[in-house]
């Protein structure tokens, strides 16, 4: 499980940026949490809001390209554990509006939690070369931490819970040492931050076909409870099966007690959307995974964007501890009826083209309490109180124009 993602030139970021998934002391949705006796509980699900062009996709994008880097080299060696669900790599890019900036490296700096140990891996990139890179490891409710390994360009030093394997440390410049153990060794604490890092979902604007495809040959086991939520979303499909030599899905209704076969690809945009969606969120949800979407409101009906929420939020289906980050601009759902006040973040450009990130649980008012459990989060919002919007604001100036 993800407790927290910080980042620092990066993209359109760049000043040090942290991105949170532990709870904050507020009262509300207290029973979606996801908890344990010994720790911070977390959070199901987060969403990102801002104009375009103001770092939602960019955040995304961070966390991807440091997943990335770590599983795709054992992936493309056929060292991998668990089945990768992820689309692309993402390039690590400093952030260019600054001089001083494009010469320093990108940093990534990630807290998770894997069956009873925490985790905090650092990496600092610059120019595709690896500047630092080190991995520490706790129980769960421990104080005292262990170091895994620390690495300063070329100087790699072994923690006591590896420094006896025999492990060469003659390292790619170019490789992460984590990558570098997972692909060469069998060493127990590697293989379960690998399979962490196995284990994320990532999908932006891929192929739905693609996507269905992967669950299908992967695994099959899912296709009765998949047509099953579509019918409870109003999709009355009753069964799909793929084409191959169309290399398309068939989706079946039944009308009037005949079976009608349709190509997906002549389906709604909406009905295409869930396709590509559903699948890697019932196997997030299947097997307490993190499940991360870039606009997974855009061709969805506000309700429906609203029921996917809620399968994350109900402990009762989310048994397994899964998580949800996704993108939005739908501001029917940025409500309290549906998010705890730190489940909301916004993301909008500085005075120097930077992107800043912050959550609505950080944000005080002028007597300097916090935003108010019972406000209308998306009025407020349109109104400006969260922050400068110019585009909101624009819209809110035509009436002026008429």
């Amino acid at each position: 499980m993800l407790c927290q993602f910080g980042f620092k030139n990066f993209k359109s970021y760049k000043n040090e940026t942290i991105f949170d998934f532990q709870a904050g002391e507020l009262s509300e949705f207290k029973e979606s949490l996801i908890k344990d006796d010994k720790a911070t509980p977390l959070l199901p699900v987060s969403v990102v809001y801002g104009p375009n062009g103001g770092g939602k996709t960019t955040l995304l994008q961070a966390l991807s390209c440091l997943i990335t880097m770590v599983v795709f080299p054992i992936h493309e060696l056929k060292k991998n554990r668990m089945n990768l669900i992820v689309q692309q790599r993402v390039n690590c890019e400093p952030f260019l509006y600054d001089e001083k900036s494009k010469n320093e490296p990108t940093e990534f700096n990630l807290y998770f939690r894997k069956n009873n140990n925490e985790y905090r891996y650092y990496v600092a990139i610059k120019n595709d070369i690896v500047v630092s890179e080190s991995l520490f490891r706790r129980g769960i409710g421990a104080k005292k931490t262990a170091v895994i390994f620390t690495r300063e360009e070329n100087n790699i030093d072994l923690g006591a819970s590896i420094g006896k394997s025999g492990i060469n440390t003659d390292v790619n410049p170019k490789m992460l040492f984590l990558s570098f153990l997972a692909i060469n060794y069998n060493i127990s604490v590697i293989v379960e931050v690998q399979e962490w890092f196995e284990s994320c979902v990532i999908r932006n604007y891929a192929n739905p076909i693609t996507d269905l495809k992967i669950m299908i040959n992967e695994n099959e086991s899912f296709k009765k409870p998949f047509l099953n939520l579509l019918n409870e979303m109003g999709i009355d499909v009753c069964d799909y099966r793929y084409d191959s030599e169309k290399e398309d899905f068939l989706l079946t209704r039944k009308v009037n007690n005949v079976d009608y076969s349709l190509s997906l690809s002549k389906e709604s945009a909406g009905t295409r959307k869930l396709f590509g969606s559903l699948p890697i969120l019932m196997i997030a949800l299947q097997t307490g995974r993190l499940a991360i979407i870039d606009e997974l409101d855009a061709k969805l009906h506000p309700k429906l964007l609203r029921y996917i929420i809620s399968l994350f939020t109900d402990p009762k289906i989310n048994k397994f501890g899964a998580q949800l980050l996704f993108t939005s601009h739908d501001m029917s759902t940025m409500s309290n009826e549906v998010f705890r006040r730190d489940e909301i973040w916004f993301a909008a450009l500085d005075d120097e083209h930077s992107s800043e990130l912050y959550s609505l649980y950080e944000i005080r008012k002028e007597d300097g309490k916090r935003v108010n459990a019972t406000a209308s989060y998306n009025k407020q919002y349109l109104e400006g109180r969260y922050g400068a919007d110019p585009y909101f604001k624009k819209m809110l100036d035509w009436g002026d124009w008429a």
